[in-house]
């Protein structure tokens, strides 16, 4: 029996991915120390969520106005750590609870990635996950000495490399390349440990990988690719697939276009788990359930809308008037392909205004996703539509408070689809791969994909 997969969504950061949530009165403030994440992973694993796993971009928003002031006197995501540090904090509170982070194919080098990811596959006995995105905006690439972010297909193509190359590295070693024998000093099995000798159009990297294979073979890969080019990508490497989706009727065609991306690149589709963003209100009876979302979207303000659609699409949206149309030009020169193809379908509109943009989006709002809301049982009816449906595999749970958002959801609705058996009652194994049903991949097994 199928049953729905879990994940909440992190930031290392001021505040969950609604910009507003730092605002609530109950929002904890210690985010710049460890008691705060530590705290969310104890509750995500209590919860029995296969996954958590952390968002970034490696700039602080300042496309909007060409400045970083109002990004920063509104607290709109502007504290943003390094993921992989806070991940080796939280997997010391935790034995089953997967583990992901975010790193950039633009802006980091395959060695770097597959020792990173490797290492902390190894730290955590098998629980890791790598969100692999391709970056979004040149205030990014103003950090790391480029003059300017790499086109979008172009950066796909460099991403197909550096996965090869990743993958390559964590191939080093058989999985018992390690003799460890003291009485005749010999520590390891020669012929089983390979250099990669990689060389490609944008990478060369020689190897072996100094870190052996982990209890999972190699850590979990998180793709959110929802473009034609970036939809490809995610056929051909996503194990994970992190999606937004507007509705149901959108959900159910996309699902069905990626699990088509994932045949078409010679895989099984049933081995990749499709998971769109939602935020879940949940209370012991229907209005306290509505007021929890009403008092939630209220933390927002128009500025924060501004500033992320400004630092997603790498364009100022304080240049232009609200009502004015954007060009053909411009529109094909926004960095997230599938987020503008969102707009346009929504809006109706072959060029949407900057108003058509923060009203059909959500950004910086608790309705940029789907809000199920209501009673436990009404929250998995409606979840239960959308996994039924065959929109999703399961959900990445965003946070629209912290704390509360997960610990109700852990109190209230997984009891609910635990009662269903639409849920686990516990994990299957130790590994990320067990918890997600994915099979441990053999020596090799990514080349045979497209």
């Amino acid at each position: 029996m199928r049953q729905i997969k879990m994940v909440g969504f992190l930031q290392a950061q001021n505040c969950s991915i609604a910009p507003g949530s730092w605002r609530h009165p109950a929002a904890a403030t210690d985010f710049l120390g460890p008691d705060y994440f530590t705290r969310t992973a104890r509750v995500l694993e209590e919860g029995k969520f296969h996954l958590a796993f952390f968002d970034d971009r490696l700039a602080m928003p300042d496309i909007y106005q060409r400045d970083h002031r109002a990004a920063v006197e509104n607290g709109i995501r502007v504290v943003k750590m390094d993921p992989a540090t806070i991940l080796a904090v939280m997997l010391g509170v935790t034995s089953r609870l997967g583990l992901g982070g975010t790193y950039s194919t633009t802006y980091h080098e395959p060695f770097h990635v597959a020792r990173l990811f490797g290492t902390l596959d190894l730290m955590s006995r098998g629980r890791a996950a790598w969100n692999v995105v391709t970056s979004l905006n040149d205030s990014e690439a103003a950090n790391f000495g480029r003059t300017e972010h790499l086109e979008h297909d172009l950066r796909y193509d460099r991403a197909d490399e550096f996965m090869e190359a990743v993958l390559g590295h964590w191939d080093s070693w058989d999985d018992d390349a390690i003799i460890m024998d003291k009485a005749t000093g010999r520590f390891a099995d020669g012929d089983k440990v390979r250099a990669l000798k990689y060389e490609g159009k944008f990478f060369r990297t020689h190897g072996p990988l100094p870190v052996p294979r982990s209890a999972q073979g190699h850590p979990v890969l998180i793709q959110a690719g929802q473009s034609g080019r970036g939809r490809r990508f995610a056929g051909r490497w996503g194990e994970l697939i992190f999606v937004v989706y507007p509705n149901l009727a959108a959900g159910q065609k996309q699902y069905a276009e990626l699990k088509a991306a994932v045949t078409a690149a010679g895989r099984d589709p049933d081995q990749v788990t499709v998971a769109p963003a939602c935020y879940v209100n949940v209370a012991e009876t229907e209005a306290l359930a509505e007021e929890k979302r009403a008092y939630t979207q209220a933390l927002a303000n128009p500025t924060d809308g501004l500033v992320l659609l400004s630092e997603a699409l790498n364009f100022d949206f304080g240049s232009k008037d609200m009502d004015a149309p954007f060009t053909d030009a411009e529109l094909e020169n926004l960095s997230w392909g599938g987020f503008k193809d969102r707009i346009v379908q929504l809006s109706g509109k072959a060029n949407p205004t900057v108003r058509d943009f923060v009203t059909f989006s959500g950004r910086g709002t608790t309705k940029e996703f789907p809000n199920f809301t209501g009673t436990p049982k009404q929250v998995v009816d409606q979840m239960q539509v959308w996994f039924d449906g065959r929109a999703c595999d399961g959900f990445v749970l965003v946070a629209s408070q912290n704390p509360g958002s997960f610990e109700d959801f852990t109190r209230l609705v997984v009891p609910e689809m635990q009662r269903r058996g639409l849920y686990h009652k516990d994990y299957a194994g130790s590994t990320l791969r067990e918890n997600l049903g994915l099979a441990r991949p053999p020596i090799g097994e990514w080349k045979k994909a497209r």
